[in-house]
């Protein structure tokens, strides 16, 4: 079905119309619409109007008001201050508009005019280490991304471009090749991601202490990262070996996170290696490269060291060697040649901005990236722990991933434990894994992602505040009701007069569409978590306002009402749908 116009845009819309009817010389101008605390809207464009065609705003604005005909969405204009106009719509047109989005499977949420193909990079582990809290941040808001844009009808490819390349691998192959049987399971049966990574651990703390302390052993597995690059069959099947036993941990902490990453997606360094030698080519042919010290270098002016001489994009090293830019510049190539991007998005740390951004002007200069093709690095900050410094294990070490989950999923069970009436153990877990790993995500999904934030697991799972546990009780709750509804059903009075809080939580609604592509054009998931939380806190103040149940309403305030509730768990589960958390019916 078609998309909903919102009373938002039926309202500008009406007066545009009266702009140009009442001032046919301002041509299309805009209105200025937007939400108000002192009516539904306020429109101030007729200032700036007034500006450029020397008029008396307050004269223009009352001409304008009475230039508009007589409608069912506009109950009330009025002309306020300067020339600034507040609106009020009448609840017939909330109502109307609401019912439509009700009756669509999209809540009547608009495909984007102009869906182009948007490769989004998130999610990038590196084979044989364990993944830590940084982590998470690429793989929660990079999931998030993928959903929203996928809504919006954009085509999204996903790419995990993961670190399956580079020197430390002739250590690990060398170390592999003379202790074969390191990486063997205990049994047949399917391994754990626990297991998975305590061989790789093991065999990668071994094969450092051998490296450091053995001249010969050194010598050999330096030459075993010239047999790699070479392609000699025997190394790269060892190498295979240590990325397979990666996945099977990364998957193993995906799927905790509930999240779905299939192999194809997962194109890691080492999957640009046929191209490097091309890239380089046409980048040194083209000019967009120069040889410098025996390296080919990328100059640019306004990036200087602190010695104040340029520094540059080292894209092969004076040895022969390739490092990140060569890998990266190869990757938007084949992006934006092979998989046809308009758009490559980079969900990366924020200490990487300097590197993204060198690495996209070459790309622009060299003509992969122009007008029809941009790439954005989507930075995100560093998590900080309670104390607000750099998240660190008390002795000093990065935090394990996997612990931080698994502590919070413990601690989401024993809230929903100490709710929960009519819950077995099962459903316990069950909700505690849901409330647990919603909780984690959403902390990071609410604070715009390029601030650090603050990884408070009691916070996190907090009934109260802005957490996603306070709007999966939300929308329990409202499930809850139906329960109770006896043989009443939802169903829409647009004639019916509406309570304060009803207007409040249907303009409210009304909303979701404009939240959901104001999230996919800016990147910002926080929007839409910001969105949901205001959702659940009118939805709050609804349910102690307007009795749905008890005391009984009459039946079409109470249809209506039901309504209304069961449009706002819609929109909560989709919304938090887009962001990758789970809405449990009962908790």
């Amino acid at each position: 079905m078609a998309s909903v116009p919102s009373l938002a845009s039926t309202v500008q819309q009406r007066l545009a119309e009266g702009l140009s009817a009442a001032l046919p010389e301002a041509g299309s101008a805009d209105p200025l619409l937007r939400r108000s605390d002192r009516a539904d809207f306020q429109a101030n464009g007729i200032l700036a109007l007034a500006k450029q065609l020397k008029g008396n705003p307050r004269e223009l604005a009352t001409k304008v008001v009475d230039g508009i005909p007589a409608n069912d969405v506009l109950k009330e204009i009025e002309v306020s201050g300067p020339g600034f106009l507040n609106i009020t719509v009448t609840d017939e047109a909330i109502i109307r508009t609401l019912a439509a989005r009700a009756a669509d499977d999209r809540l009547g949420v608009p495909f984007a005019e102009s869906a182009g193909t948007t490769v989004v990079d998130y999610a990038q582990p590196n084979v044989a280490k364990e993944m830590h809290v940084g982590h998470l941040r690429s793989a929660v808001i990079g999931a998030a991304m993928v959903e929203i844009l996928e809504f919006t009808g954009e085509k999204v490819v996903r790419r995990h471009h993961i670190g399956d390349w580079g020197t430390q691998f002739g250590m690990l192959i060398q170390y592999l090749m003379e202790h074969p049987h390191e990486l063997d399971h205990k049994s047949d049966e399917e391994v754990s991601g626990e297991e998975a990574m305590s061989n790789l651990n093991r065999l990668y703390k071994a094969s450092r202490v051998l490296f450091d302390s053995d001249e010969e052993f050194k010598t050999r597995a330096r030459a075993r990262v010239v047999d790699l690059q070479a392609g000699d069959e025997q190394t790269r099947a060892l190498w295979q070996r240590f990325v397979d036993e990666s996945k099977i941990y990364f998957y193993s902490v995906f799927d905790k996170l509930d999240m779905d990453i299939d192999d194809p997606d997962v194109v890691g360094e080492s999957g640009y290696n046929d191209m490097l030698v091309e890239t380089c080519r046409i980048l040194e042919e083209s000019g967009v490269a120069v040889r410098s010290n025996g390296a080919l270098c990328v100059f640019f002016d306004d990036i200087k060291g602190p010695d104040g001489n340029p520094t540059p994009l080292i894209v092969q090293k004076s040895d022969g060697g390739f490092g990140y830019a060569a890998t990266d510049l190869s990757a938007i190539r084949d992006r934006v040649q092979n998989l046809k991007a308009t758009t490559l998005l980079y969900v990366v740390d924020a200490r990487q901005s300097l590197h993204f951004k060198m690495v996209f002007e070459t790309a622009r200069r060299a003509g992969w990236l122009n007008d029809e093709v941009k790439a954005v690095q989507l930075a995100f900050g560093t998590v900080l722990g309670k104390d607000g410094k750099p998240f660190k294990t008390r002795e000093g070490e990065t935090v394990r991933l996997v612990d931080l989950l698994d502590e919070a999923i413990d601690r989401a069970a024993s809230v929903v434990r100490e709710k929960a009436r009519d819950l077995t153990e099962d459903e316990i877990a069950e909700r505690g894994a849901q409330v647990g790993i919603g909780a984690v995500k959403y902390a990071d999904l609410s604070t715009s992602a390029a601030r650090d934030y603050k990884f408070d697991l009691d916070q996190m799972v907090s009934l109260n505040g802005d957490t996603s546990v306070y709007l999966q009780y939300a929308y329990a709750r409202i499930k809850s009701i139906f329960g109770k509804a006896g043989d009443r059903t939802p169903v829409a009075h647009p004639e019916l007069e509406l309570a304060p809080a009803e207007r409040a939580l249907g303009l409210h609604l009304d909303q979701f569409g404009e939240t959901v592509a104001e999230a996919a054009a800016e990147y910002a998931p926080h929007k839409l978590a910001a969105y949901l939380y205001q959702l659940a806190s009118l939805y709050t103040t609804f349910y102690d306002q307007c009795p749905v149940i008890k005391p009984e309403p009459p039946q079409e305030v109470a249809e209506n009402r039901l309504f209304i509730c069961d449009l706002t768990a819609r929109t909560l589960h989709q919304g938090m749908a887009l962001l990758g958390i789970r809405t449990p019916e009962r908790l």
